[in-house]
């Protein structure tokens, strides 16, 4: 499976195509270096995030998971950079249970690009992240956009 590596700001990460689709972002420096033309894109759409740039990830996307689980990703890819919603308010919108939408999140297989880290527990809390770094990177993701109420913030127990 062809991958492109980078650096970032919150530690090497990179991206994987299968079939003309993102289907993974891990972090970690890949064995499989390979340019394609999608994950050029990818690795210039992620330089740019990572420089600041409000944006919206334009790629082919195809994580792998229930039925459920794609509902819930494709919830968080309409969540507007710098913007947050809680676990709650996706599952209202799912007919769900925020824990299952927390679950999901935390098998989401293409972190950032489909943007669980928008995601958060009731009262603003940060909930939990999986990736590479926890909370920390989390936090990091979420003031990196200036998403609200974490411009200036410090970190906060959750």
């Amino acid at each position: 499976m062809p991958q492109l590596s980078l650096r970032s700001p919150i530690g090497d990460l990179s991206v994987s195509e299968e079939a003309g689709v993102i289907v993974a972002l891990d972090w970690g420096w890949g064995s499989q270096q390979q340019a394609t033309p999608l994950l050029r894109a990818a690795k210039r759409q992620l330089d740019c995030y990572f420089d600041g740039t409000p944006m919206t990830f334009d790629l082919p996307l195809a994580p792998q998971g229930t039925a459920f689980q794609v509902r819930v990703w494709e919830a968080m890819t309409v969540i507007p950079y710098g913007r947050t919603q809680t676990y709650g308010e996706i599952a209202r919108d799912l007919n769900s249970g925020p824990r299952p939408v927390g679950t999901a999140c935390g098998r989401n297989p293409i972190p950032i690009i489909i943007p669980c880290h928008r995601v958060l527990a009731a009262g603003g809390a940060l909930g939990g992240y999986s990736g590479d770094g926890g909370l920390d990177t989390k936090f990091a993701l979420l003031r990196l956009e200036r998403a609200d109420g974490f411009v200036d913030a410090l970190p906060f127990a959750v």
